[in-house]
């Protein structure tokens, strides 16, 4: 059995639904002499709030060392598979030698990165960090794939607490 809902009656005004529309030409022109608060982007920069977690990329130590050393944690980790990397082997004459490998190429698709920060909590060297950067474009896809020279580039150096590869070099070193 239907239950019939009886509709209450509308009013002259409302008919005409008057009211309606003066109260959105109100709100319109209120909103037209407001302040603007729109960013003329890119010349003026949104703020930044701290813990964001933008782009991923590779860092240096104090003393201009790549810190990433190949265990390939990070593209095991990466839910989206946006990491890609190449180990290679440290040549014998370098300052570097005891190190078993470093990478050859890094390569990070930014089309294919989620910013989940799975890669920064999976790496045990701390070499991949979350940055601040969050507009990344290009014109093709090959632009949005950002390999190791890049990636080191815009992230930078960020100092180590504990100097282990220098304590390392010099046990090895006696």
């Amino acid at each position: 059995m239907a239950i019939i809902v009886e509709r209450k009656r509308l009013s002259f005004w409302e008919r005409t639904y008057l009211p309606q529309i003066l109260s959105g030409l109100y709100i319109t022109l209120k909103n037209f002499f407001a302040p603007k608060v729109t960013l003329e982007y890119p010349d003026q920069q949104p703020v930044i709030p701290q813990g964001y977690r933008g782009a991923p990329v590779l860092v240096c130590d104090s003393d201009g060392r790549h810190k990433c050393v190949s265990c390939q944690l990070c593209e095991f980790v990466c839910p989206s598979k946006a990491i890609k990397v190449t180990p290679s082997a440290i040549p014998e004459d370098s300052q570097y030698a005891f190190i078993e490998k470093g990478p050859a190429d890094f390569q990070i698709d930014m089309s294919r990165c989620i910013y989940c920060g799975l890669c920064q909590e999976a790496c045990p060297e701390q070499a991949i960090f979350m940055g601040s950067e969050f507009s990344i474009n290009a014109y093709t896809r090959a632009g949005l794939v950002r390999h190791k020279d890049d990636l080191y580039k815009i992230g930078g150096v960020v100092p180590d607490k504990i100097m282990k590869w220098q304590k390392i070099k010099e046990r090895e070193a006696k």
